[in-house]
């Protein structure tokens, strides 16, 4: 017997960095640990990674998880919304809680920041509008 999702499957939120993260070059989605992944060769975003709250761990927040460079991961911890995502986080990862004050072009430009970090540089130059 499978476990449930931790959130539905159709959820807006999950819908829209639907949207955002595969518009990018060559962009895929597969499902790990329970959660929607996008990937090219490597993860670049996750949605509804864990954190955790008063020392106890929320399993199924409404999130999106992100790789940065360091510097700009510092600039986005600072932020009432960022978390370090379980499992993820000590590898570098960010988790960005989503509700109605949610700036998705914010989220569209980190999104696509992770996706330089992890996707291969042909793909990169794509992007870029590039060959």
């Amino acid at each position: 017997m499978g476990h449930l999702p931790p959130f539905p499957p159709d959820h807006p939120d999950i819908e829209r960095v639907r949207r955002i993260a595969l518009a990018l070059p060559e962009a895929k989605e597969k499902l790990s640990v329970g959660r929607p992944a996008f990937y090219t060769k490597k993860v670049f975003a996750w949605f509804g990674m864990s954190r955790k709250v008063d020392g106890v761990w929320d399993h199924s927040p409404i999130s999106v998880g992100v790789l940065l460079p360091e510097d700009e991961r510092q600039a986005v911890l600072d932020r009432p919304a960022a978390y370090i995502p379980g499992y993820i986080g000590p590898y570098g990862w960010v988790g960005l809680l989503l509700d109605e004050s949610t700036d998705w072009v914010e989220i569209a430009e980190l999104i696509e920041e992770s996706y330089r970090v992890t996707a291969p540089a042909r793909l990169v130059r794509m992007l870029d509008g590039g060959a």
